[in-house]
């Protein structure tokens, strides 16, 4: 393959990719060196990759001393070269709402996700690093993920992040104000994002996509304003409208508590997309009638979790009956399952609600969460419990609860080691599995090099639904139904 020069070549694929012309070349050639130095000039490379062709700059960069070496100070140029095809917000903007009006809302959010990849504000390369098997189990095939594409901060960035003073802006990674940010050490860079704007009633919302996404077209609704997640009537509003303004997306919130809600609870924001997950195609174990909402089909799911499912036409009706249950439950206690609406006046109830449409019926899943702790669970006592923490330990959001774990990356060199251990090879096994390990090899009798693996995969499965049978509030045998009824009873069962 001949060689060309690095900086024409990328300015090239800039042309091919944007709105830029071949008049514009000098100019972008120009913005190049400025990031990047004049030395890399005459610097030639074999590499046609739009992507590609930015990662040999960044590696100039360096070397001519316009960028650091930690992965922060990296990506500060690669965003900025990145942001070359992208356009500016407002043009952003009014290509969606055009496209939207005139052609489709399915064409406007194609088109917006094609230049969020594109672009690499989704980082593609990195999310496919990710570890990602299904695993089969009584409710369905659950989905386990291990993290590996989010980067680790190394012990000099974190030092050279200490050293920088706190500036307060933006105020969370979710506001507005990110679109354009150059960004820092120990803050990401957004050149290159973008947000599209919508309203909601008398609200400012935006969308964006997730940088590291978790599933397909796994996206983000985020209030212009910046104020904390709260769980109400508007909630479940808003949850409705949005997946009537964004066709084909289901959406749903984290809680609005610690422990059973994701981790920035400082923003209002929803998540959403196109994907399937298992808690979506578990069935109604058990109906409900709710006196005053016969038009409304209500049930149990067959689900590890506590959730209620409503479905109808009624938008209002909907909207209506969540938030009875919702009042019900931030109120409701029951002694007998441990299930307890405050301490010491400390409200510990709440909701995670998702949104989708099912066909031509609008419906809402909602799960009941109880963040208490106690002395034998100091974590949460509806949360993952010591003995599955060797394999999840953080709280259980929304992507979680729905069916799809979100596991550390220690687990991927942790689970090699277990392998060996499981097979009688030298292994250097961490000590918070081998209980997990021996009860595997206990009841495992063929274990083999060309199954090892699949057992394993099987075995975390069984672990992913231990927790979110720990996070659960009515637990899956007869006390724990019984309790369930009776809390449907309270909010009017016919």
């Amino acid at each position: 393959m001949a060689q060309q020069k690095l900086v024409d070549a990328f300015v090239n694929e800039v042309i091919n990719n944007s709105e830029f012309e071949a008049t514009d070349h000098i100019y972008l050639r120009n913005y190049v060196l400025r990031l990047v130095g004049d030395e890399t000039l005459d610097v030639f490379t074999k590499q046609t990759g739009l992507l590609d062709l930015k990662d040999e700059l960044v590696k100039q960069a360096q070397i001519n001393g316009r960028c650091g070496e930690t992965h922060d100070e990296q990506d500060i140029v690669a965003s900025q070269l990145m942001e070359l095809i992208v356009p500016r917000p407002s043009q952003v903007n009014r290509h969606f709402w055009e496209t939207y009006a005139n052609i489709s809302p399915k064409q406007a959010i194609a088109d917006f996700y094609a230049l969020s990849k594109k672009s690499d504000y989704i980082k593609t390369r990195a999310i496919a690093n990710n570890i990602y098997f299904p695993a089969k189990t009584e409710y369905g095939d659950l989905e386990i993920t291990i993290n590996l594409s989010k980067p680790e901060k190394d012990p000099k960035q974190i030092a050279l992040a200490k050293k920088q003073k706190a500036t307060g802006y933006p105020m969370c990674q979710l506001c507005l104000e990110n679109e354009g940010y150059l960004g820092r050490i120990g803050y990401p860079a957004r050149s290159n994002h973008r947000v599209v704007r919508f309203d909601i009633d008398d609200e400012k919302w935006g969308f964006q996509y997730s940088p590291y996404a978790y599933f397909d077209e796994h996206c983000i609704f985020l209030d212009t304003k910046h104020h904390e997640m709260q769980i109400d009537q508007e909630t479940f509003k808003r949850l409705l409208t949005i997946i009537e303004k964004f066709p084909g997306y289901f959406v749903g919130s984290n809680a609005d508590l610690p422990i059973v809600g994701g981790s920035i609870l400082t923003h209002e924001h929803y998540q959403g997309g196109r994907h399937v997950f298992a808690m979506e195609q578990a069935p109604i174990e058990t109906p409900l009638s709710f006196v005053g909402f016969a038009d409304i089909t209500a049930g149990i799911v067959k689900w590890p979790m506590s959730v209620v499912r409503l479905r109808g036409t009624s938008k209002d009706k909907l909207i209506k009956l969540a938030t009875k249950i919702l009042d019900k439950w931030r109120g409701y206690s029951d002694e007998s399952v441990g299930v307890r609406a405050k301490t010491a006046g400390e409200p510990h109830h709440t909701i995670t609600p998702i949104a989708r449409h099912r066909g031509e019926q609008l419906e809402l899943d909602l799960v009941l969460r109880d963040n208490q702790t106690s002395a034998k669970f100091p974590d949460g006592i509806f949360h993952p419990h010591p003995d599955v923490q060797h394999i999840k330990q953080e709280n259980i959001g929304l992507i979680e609860v729905m069916g799809l774990a979100i596991l550390p990356p220690r687990l991927k060199d942790e689970l090699k080691e277990v392998a060996n251990y499981l097979l009688g090879q030298p292994n250097q096994i961490a000590a918070y599995h081998l209980k997990w390990a021996q009860d595997i090899k206990r009841t495992q009798h063929e274990i083999s090099s060309t199954n090892v693996n699949s057992v394993l995969q099987k075995e975390v499965g069984k672990v992913f639904a231990r927790v979110l049978e720990d996070a659960g509030v009515f637990k899956r045998d007869q006390q724990g139904h019984v309790a369930f009824l009776k809390f449907a009873k309270e909010v009017g069962l016919k």
